[in-house]
């Protein structure tokens, strides 16, 4: 254990040590196994663990600081970017907000404002406001049909989904949505409202809870199968570095014609909760992308909330 994460690699296969480090270390900062600010393991202990050339781990530590998940400081290693806004100290917000309650009653004197008309422009932003949807903005769309998927197993009113280039019209009746690393930039096109963020699922634990080490055994047949072509790359890599030989299993994106073509032989297919629904005769193991409890977290939102 390292790095408050589990670490899996294969060596004998076809995936290179170099992707399995950059698809863990991701997926540990996607699901919160690495925290922002959290420290790596170095390149030395990382190589000397788990037998690995020196230059694979500092290829792949290189790739994840060019593709902004980590950064390095200069004499103390490598470290998870905090990718999220910081919310200001309370006594901060406390300081800043009494600023701006004088610096708004000092603007409406100015323009010859009463201040019981101030007041009744704050009673009024502050009333209560019916949530009528829940927005899920993300950008890829398989992977936004499987969120909305997930939480429509708890949510009554309506969930849509948008790209980020397409977050327009009345957002203050939606719950808006996204997933922790694309937070930060949905909250700069929201012009003001809150955006919340929907916590995911550890991988690696979500397929250790199927399967476990004794199913790595020689015959065994492995489907992995989504529209969202990501997913298949992530439980392939996780799946090969849990000790799977590369060749037992059968990948298929769902979204080319007959996919479905010999995973009646696996023993069990991999898959998200959109492509379950179009496979029969088949054992699926679902590996959801939202937490346990996201959607009721989602769900309790949707009740009125102050505008």
């Amino acid at each position: 254990m390292l790095a408050g994460m589990r670490f899996w690699f294969e060596h004998s296969s076809e995936v290179s040590l170099r992707e399995q480090v950059v698809t863990q270390v991701t997926l540990g900062i996607l699901t919160g196994e690495l925290a922002p600010g959290e420290r790596l393991p170095s390149i030395r202990e990382l190589a000397r663990r788990f037998d690995l050339h020196a230059n694979t781990v500092s290829g792949g530590y290189q790739q994840l600081q060019q593709e902004g998940w980590v950064e390095s400081r200069k004499g103390s290693g490598v470290y998870v970017r905090d990718r999220s806004p910081q919310p200001p100290a309370s006594s901060d917000a406390e300081a800043a907000l009494t600023r701006l309650i004088a610096n708004l009653f000092e603007t409406t004197k100015r323009l010859g404002i009463p201040d019981r008309r101030v007041a009744e422009h704050v009673r009024a932003r502050t009333r209560l406001v019916a949530v009528d949807r829940v927005l899920v903005v993300e950008s890829d769309l398989e992977l936004r049909r499987i969120v909305i998927a997930e939480l429509s197993a708890a949510i009554t009113v309506p969930i849509e989904g948008c790209d980020l280039g397409d977050l327009r019209g009345n957002l203050e009746t939606a719950v808006i949505v996204a997933l922790p690393s694309k937070v930060e930039r949905v909250s700069a096109e929201a012009a003001g409202f809150r955006v919340h963020s929907l916590r995911v699922r550890s991988i690696p634990i979500a397929l250790s809870e199927h399967l476990a080490a004794s199913h790595v055994r020689e015959g065994v047949l492995i489907g992995i199968a989504s529209h969202w072509l990501d997913f298949l790359r992530f439980a392939r890599t996780m799946l090969v570095a849990a000790g799977f030989d590369v060749d037992a299993l059968i990948v298929r994106p769902a979204n080319t014609p007959g996919w479905q073509d010999g995973l009646a032989q696996a023993d069990a297919v991999v898959c998200d909760v959109v492509t379950a629904t179009e496979l029969t005769g088949v054992k699926t193991i679902l590996s959801r992308v939202l937490a346990d409890g996201v959607p009721e977290e989602i769900k309790a939102l949707t009740q009125p909330q102050l505008s």
